[in-house]
């Protein structure tokens, strides 16, 4: 599988412009600046196919990306407290209506930063995608920023604090070194191809 054919397809910013899905769909979820674009950007080698903002919260669609057999879909991160309240509803409607139509899932890459237990908004979303029954793994990002008996210590520590989530693919990355990238293309790949070998 190549990953290295990434294109921007389209961006949706309400549920019912949101494009059919004929291929695989690996959706990238997590909160406002934890590195979503950072390792959307590593997995597809690209510097800025997902763009990478400064201001948090800026990203308000859904972006769709093609690749060879699948597609890439980046929701907007959500979490961040200067964002209004009606903007937050409208991120809301957007990210649920995505979920509830009849998609082609494969998987769901959930990104949680390392450094710090999952934010309330965090244990939702692993929740809503856990009782739902959706494929997903997590990713822990904000690898490099700590140092080796820290990471330790931080898995340890999240492993208890997500020990309820049973059986669910968990994965360490780092933006800087690119170390974690192999392990969760190669997870994708297996899932992608499951999904269109049905």
């Amino acid at each position: 599988m190549n990953f290295n054919k990434a294109e921007y397809k389209l961006s949706a910013g309400t549920a019912a412009g949101l494009p059919e899905s004929d291929l695989p769909e690996v959706v990238f979820s997590g909160r406002s600046n934890v590195g979503k674009s950072s390792l959307i950007n590593k997995l597809v080698n690209r510097k800025s196919l997902a763009r990478v903002s400064a201001t948090p919260g800026k990203t308000a669609t859904i972006n769709f990306f093609k690749l060879d057999t699948f597609h890439l879909v980046d929701l907007p991160g959500y979490g961040y407290a200067k964002v209004s309240a009606s903007e937050k509803k409208r991120w809301s409607q957007l990210i649920e209506g995505y979920f509830n139509q009849d998609r082609r899932f494969c998987l769901v890459v959930q990104i949680v930063d390392m450094r710090h237990s999952p934010s309330v908004d965090d244990m939702n979303m692993i929740d809503y995608l856990y009782t739902r029954g959706f494929p997903f793994i997590i990713v822990f990002t904000k690898k490099d920023k700590l140092k080796k008996t820290q990471q330790i210590k931080r898995l340890e520590e999240l492993s208890k604090e997500l020990a309820e989530y049973k059986n669910v693919p968990m994965f360490t990355f780092s933006a800087v070194t690119g170390d974690g990238a192999e392990d969760i293309r190669n997870y994708i790949t297996e899932k992608v191809e499951k999904e269109l070998s049905l």
